[in-house]
């Protein structure tokens, strides 16, 4: 198995069983003890301001901010350098231990050693 996971998430409320799969594997993979990084993109950007994972239900599946808790916890979550900005997001408006990072940490990322790269 992968020593490390990165899971890039690209589906927010518009698509929400691909986006709780996307959570919930990487919050199972944090409780394994997998290095996990988390990646929000596209409409999962909104999920790095406070109170919006609070308004994603999606029946028979974990709360998402349980499952983003675990991730801010135990691993990392990053939002996109391109979908911050495009929502006039800055770091001053986003979870605390949230990061903003772009494509080239992305990809230093998923490239690294013993790493499995997922994107939902």
């Amino acid at each position: 198995m992968a020593k490390k996971l990165v899971i890039k998430v690209t589906a927010g409320a518009d698509a929400p069983e691909r986006c709780s799969q996307a959570f919930t594997v990487a919050a199972v993979a944090v409780a394994s003890g997998v290095d996990v990084s988390l990646w929000l993109t596209g409409e999962s950007a909104w999920f790095a301001v406070p109170g919006r994972a609070a308004e994603f239900e999606l029946p028979h599946a974990a709360p998402l901010p349980d499952l983003l808790d675990s991730l801010l916890a135990g691993g990392r979550v990053t939002l996109c350098t391109q979908c911050a900005a495009r929502r006039d997001l800055t770091e001053k408006d986003v979870i605390e231990g949230v990061r903003i990072a772009g494509a080239q940490v992305f990809v230093r990322e998923a490239l690294a050693d013993d790493t499995q790269a997922l994107v939902y």
